[in-house]
C-alpha cells in the first residue's frame, strides 16, 4: 500500500463536500507530476486530504476506490483522474506550520514542493502526521 497527499481549495471542493458525496472522483489535475502521482495510485491506497489556500492543514483521510482513468473533465490533453471515498476525518487537523516545524517531516513534499497537487507520503511521513493528528488507522 503507498499512501499520499491530495490538495483542495474547501472553496472548490472541501472534506465535508467528500463527507456528503461519499465518493468523489478526484478530478481537475493539470500538472504532469501530479497526473503522473494519480496513475501510480492503487485501488486501497490511502491518501490525507489536505485544505490549502484557506486553512492549510490535513484534514481528513481518503481510499483510493478506483485506479486511473482519463480525467472526463479535461477538453484537450492526457489527464487522470482517480475516485476516492471518504475513510475518517482527522479530528485534530494537522497544519502545515506543524507540520514544518516537526524536523521528522522535513523531507515531505508538503514541506519540499508545496505546491504539487498531488503528493506521494512515505510511509514514515504517514506515521507521523497521523500521530501529530492524534489517529491510529
Amino acid at each position: 500500500m503507498q499512501h499520499w497527499l491530495l490538495k483542495t481549495e474547501p472553496s472548490t471542493y472541501s472534506w465535508a463536500d467528500l463527507m456528503r458525496d461519499g465518493r468523489a472522483d478526484w478530478t481537475g489535475v493539470r500538472n504532469y507530476q501530479a497526473r503522473n502521482n494519480l496513475r501510480a495510485m492503487q485501488v486501497g491506497d490511502l491518501a490525507f486530504i489536505y485544505h490549502s489556500v484557506t486553512g492549510k492543514c490535513l484534514v481528513g483521510i481518503a481510499r483510493i476506490v478506483k485506479a486511473a482513468k482519463p480525467d472526463a473533465t479535461a477538453t484537450d490533453g492526457d489527464w487522470a483522474s482517480v475516485a476516492i471515498e471518504p475513510v475518517a476525518p482527522l479530528e485534530n487537523e494537522v497544519s502545515l506550520e506543524r507540520v514544518k516545524a516537526d524536523g521528522r517531516l522535513s523531507a515531505m513534499a508538503l514541506v519540499a514542493n508545496s505546491r504539487l497537487s498531488v503528493q506521494p507520503v512515505t510511509l514514515n511521513e504517514w506515521k507521523v502526521c497521523l500521530e501529530l493528528a492524534k489517529v491510529s488507522i
